[in-house]
This record gives C-alpha cells, structure tokens and sequence, in this order.
C-alpha cells in the first residue's frame, strides 16, 4: 500500500507561523490512515505517550504553546480532528463517540495502547468520550473550559448578555447550511468574534491562521459538524453518565472564562476531580495562559515518583 504524502504547507508545521523556537527541531507532521479516516497528527518527544485533542474552531496549533515543554517528558500526539486542518472532512461522523473511536484507532496505529488526554474546549467533549467509551485506553484525562451538553445542566435560553454573547453559536452553529452560506467570505468576521469575545487577546498571527484553515468550504462546514451532532452525542453523554470514570480527571477554567465550571461539570460524571482556576484568563487559556496551562498538566500527569527526583 501507499504510504499517504508528506503534509505540507498551510497546517502542517512546516507551514505554521510563529512557532516557539526549535519546535520544528522535535515535531513533524505525518498522515496516518486509521479508524477509517486519514488524520493528519503532529508528533514529537519521548515519554508516556500523551494525546491532546483541540477545540473549536481550531487545530492542532492551539497546542504549539505547551507542546515543547512537554516533548521533553512525553511522546506528544496532536492531531486535527476529523472535518477541521488538514484530517479527513467526511460529510457526517461528528458525534463524539466516532471522533473517539477514531482517536482510539489513531494511538493503536501510533503503537500507544494506554496513554493520557487532554483537550480543550470540544477536545473536552472527545476526551470525556474517549474515557468513558475506552476506560482500559486512557491513564488519566485533563479537560478545559467546556460545558457538556448531556451532562452539564442545560443554560438558559435567554440569560445574560455575556452568557449570549458567550454561547449563542451553539445554535447557529447548529443549522444544516444556512451557516456556511452566512460565514462564507465572512470567515474573519464570524470566527474574528468568537476569538475576541472569548479570550484576552490571541496574537493576530494565530486568529489570521485560524481563519485561514477555516475559508475552506470543506472545513467550514466540518467546522459545524460536531454541533449538528450534538443530538447524537447528548444521547450519547447520558448512557456515558452511567459509566462513572474512575481515572483522575484535572479539570482547568479561566477564571474569566467558565472558571469552577469545568470542574462542576466533570465532577457529575467522574470519582477523582481536581481543579484548577487560571487567574485572569479567559476561554482559550492554551494560548492565553500556556505557562499556568503547561504548570497544571505537569504536576498532574508526572507520576510523584518523578517529581521527587
């Protein structure tokens, strides 16, 4: 069989701006035919093998921040999840548990049968599926700054104007295609709010590279796709309920972004859930906060005996 090409150019790091120094030194970008879709992953570093998953609307990129620090006690998986980068974009397969199985199959073919998670924003919806589907898969799950649909109680529907502001593309991003018409050639407008409304401030040169992955049409719309999954997945979450997780779960807010809430929302499903509170950091702490980001999931996936040393 053919191996799949090498990726190159806008998405892949040989094509991403502003990395942190030496970074094209220890990770490369490889595509990998697995779960029946060909996943284009970013891997690097030595170690137990930890898998961060991304959020919307982002990629593999959002990570690039902590990735070099955590190289160097890890091997390192970032992968852009189905429909969004440089991944596969199949018209349908959003719901959490096909993202999930998909990523199972991705570690298998990377030779990881048991590794850690942590994801961020939707990459909180696929770590918890992947936890609670795969349990003998994953040693311990970090997740950040997300609501569960299924799991945590639902918002109103007209709260606040800073909850609107903060939650009204859930519906929107919700609908069969009026959306891609709507956004399409207003990429930097639509995505442009969400960044500037959910975070202190992204440097330009990442909300520009953001918005450039998304003028696609393809990933846009793969852009919407888990949200017009969500019916699936909330189905999903409430048979998930049922499985209580016992491994750790580190659970991480902005404390301007949804603060204790990622915790309160795991600690409806999970045992063993600790909590961390970035000060003056809103939605997007890996870019925001990515030293307290970095501090936080050290402490919590080196074993004591390391830290002892």
């Amino acid at each position: 069989m053919n191996s799949p090409p090498t990726p190159e150019g806008p998405g892949s790091v040989a094509g991403a701006p502003n990395l942190p120094d030496g970074f094209t030194a220890t990770f490369t970008s490889r595509y990998v035919e697995a779960g029946g879709l060909r996943q284009h992953v970013v891997t690097g570093g030595t170690g137990p093998p930890l898998l961060l998953v991304h959020g919307w609307p982002q990629t593999w990129y959002a990570w690039r921040l902590v990735m070099p620090a955590l190289a160097r006690q890890f091997t390192v998986v970032a992968p852009d999840q189905r429909g969004t980068g440089l991944s596969g974009k199949p018209p349908d397969g959003y719901d959490t548990a096909t993202l999930a199985s998909e990523l199972a199959a991705l570690m298998d073919a990377l030779g990881h049968r048991r590794f850690a998670v942590a994801g961020h924003d939707t990459g909180m919806w696929i770590g918890y599926a992947l936890a609670a589907d795969h349990p003998d898969r994953v040693e311990r799950l970090a997740v950040a700054e997300a609501a569960m649909p299924g799991v945590s109680p639902s918002p109103p529907l007209f709260g606040s104007t800073a909850a609107n502001d903060r939650l009204w593309h859930f519906a929107l991003n919700r609908l069969a295609e009026v959306n891609d018409q709507l956004v399409a050639g207003r990429e930097d407008v639509y995505f442009g709010f969400q960044f500037a409304k959910a975070a202190r401030k992204l440097p330009d040169y990442a909300v520009r590279h953001y918005v450039d992955t998304l003028s696609d049409p393809d990933a846009l719309h793969g852009s919407f796709a888990a949200y017009r999954a969500l019916d699936a997945t909330i189905a999903q979450n409430q048979q998930r309920k049922s499985r209580w997780l016992r491994m750790p779960v580190l659970a991480i807010g902005g404390a301007e972004g949804i603060g204790e809430g990622t915790a309160n929302t795991m600690k409806l499903a999970a045992d063993d859930v600790r909590s961390v509170v970035i000060p003056g950091c809103g939605h997007y702490c890996l870019e925001e906060a990515p030293e307290e980001v970095l501090a936080a999931l050290t402490a919590f996936l080196t074993p004591a005996t390391q830290r002892n040393e």
